[in-house]
C-alpha cells in the first residue's frame, strides 16, 4: 500500500488534485474535512494534511510520497527524496521592511530583528552572508510585525508583491525561489517500484501541458515542404494512406504556441484534413 500526502486545504490543494486527476489518479473520496481518500487503484491512497507537516510526515515514513513546497522541505530541513518540480505553485521568500524605511540591503539590517514563518531560511541566509540578526519566529500575519513594534523587517512568501503593496512593504532581496515539488521517503522509493510508476505519470502530465498533436494529409509532391515547417519534437511521423497511393499520413507534436502560424504554413504547403488535437498525457 502506498500513501501520497497532499495538501488539505490553501492555495496548494486544488491544484495538486486536478494534477493526480490528469495523471490517472483521481480522488474518488474525501475532502478537506477528511483525512484520508481513496483513488481509482486500491493499492494507493491520499492522505490529507497540512502542507507545512508533509516533508516530516515523509520522512517518518507516515507517508511514502507527498507533494509540498520547496521552502517547506528546506524549512524542516527534512530527510526526503526530491524527484520532481510539479511546476506550480511558484513563490518567493522575499525579506521586505516598511516602505518609510531607509534599508535598502541585508547588510543594513545588522543586528536587528526580522520576523518570519521560515526561522530555518532566515537564519541559514543571513548567516552565509555573515550578517547577525535577531530572528523572531510568527505563526501568522507576518507583515504586521513592522509596524507594531515587533521587527524591523521580515521574510515572508510573495507570488505577486500585491500583499506587500497593502501592508506597505517593499522588498528588497529575495531569499529563497520556491515551488511544489513531489517527494518521496527514501525507503519507500528504494523498495517500492509503484513510487516510480506515480513518479512518471506525473511527468507524463507535466510533458504534455502546452502541447498538440497534429494530423494531416500530404500529397507526395509536397511531404518534404511539409516536413520542413513541423518543428516536431523529433520530427513528423510520415505513414501512407492505403486508399491513396500519392498521400501520406503526417503526425507531429508541436507547442501550441505554434499552433496557429504552422496550421496556416501547412495548408499553403498543400495539407489538408488538419486536425489538432490536445495531448493528455506523453511519456518522456
Amino acid at each position: 500500500m502506498i500513501r501520497i500526502a497532499i495538501p488539505n486545504k490553501g492555495r496548494l490543494h486544488d491544484p495538486t488534485v486536478n494534477l493526480f486527476k490528469e495523471a490517472g489518479l483521481p480522488v474518488l473520496e474525501g475532502s478537506k474535512r477528511k483525512l484520508f481518500a481513496k483513488t481509482n487503484d486500491p493499492e494507493i491512497t491520499f492522505l490529507l494534511a497540512r502542507a507545512a507537516d508533509i516533508p516530516e510526515y515523509i520522512q517518518d515514513g507516515a507517508a511514502d510520497v507527498g507533494v509540498t513546497g520547496l521552502d517547506l522541505i528546506a524549512e524542516t530541513e527534512a530527510n526526503v527524496e526530491v524527484m520532481l518540480d510539479l511546476q506550480f505553485g511558484g513563490a518567493d521568500l522575499v525579506l521586505a521592511v516598511p516602505d518609510e524605511s531607509h534599508i535598502n540591503s541585508a547588510e543594513g539590517l545588522e543586528g536587528m530583528r526580522v520576523a518570519t514563518e521560515f526561522p530555518h531560511i532566515t537564519t541559514k541566509y543571513f548567516e552565509n552572508m555573515g550578517i547577525n540578526i535577531d530572528v523572531i519566529k510568527v505563526s501568522g500575519a507576518c507583515e504586521m510585525t513592522p509596524h507594531v513594534g515587533i521587527a524591523d523587517a521580515i521574510v515572508d512568501i510573495s507570488s505577486s508583491g500585491t500583499t506587500l503593496m497593502m501592508n506597505h512593504l517593499k522588498k528588497i532581496e529575495e531569499v529563497f525561489s520556491s515551488s511544489v515539488y513531489l517527494i518521496a521517503n527514501r525507503d519507500t522509493m528504494d523498495n517500492n517500484e509503484k513510487v516510480h510508476h506515480i513518479r512518471t505519470a506525473m511527468e507524463s502530465v507535466l510533458h504534455a501541458k502546452g502541447k498538440r498533436y497534429l494530423m494531416m494529409n500530404v500529397p507526395s509532391d509536397k511531404l518534404d515542404m511539409v516536413k520542413d515547417i513541423l518543428p516536431g519534437l523529433a520530427g513528423p511521423t510520415v505513414m501512407k494512406v492505403e486508399s491513396k497511393t500519392d498521400t501520406s499520413a503526417v503526425h507531429a507534436v508541436i507547442d501550441n504556441n505554434d499552433v496557429f502560424k504552422t496550421v496556416n504554413r501547412l495548408k499553403q504547403a498543400g495539407a489538408s484534413d488538419i486536425l489538432v488535437v490536445p495531448i493528455e498525457r506523453m511519456m518522456p
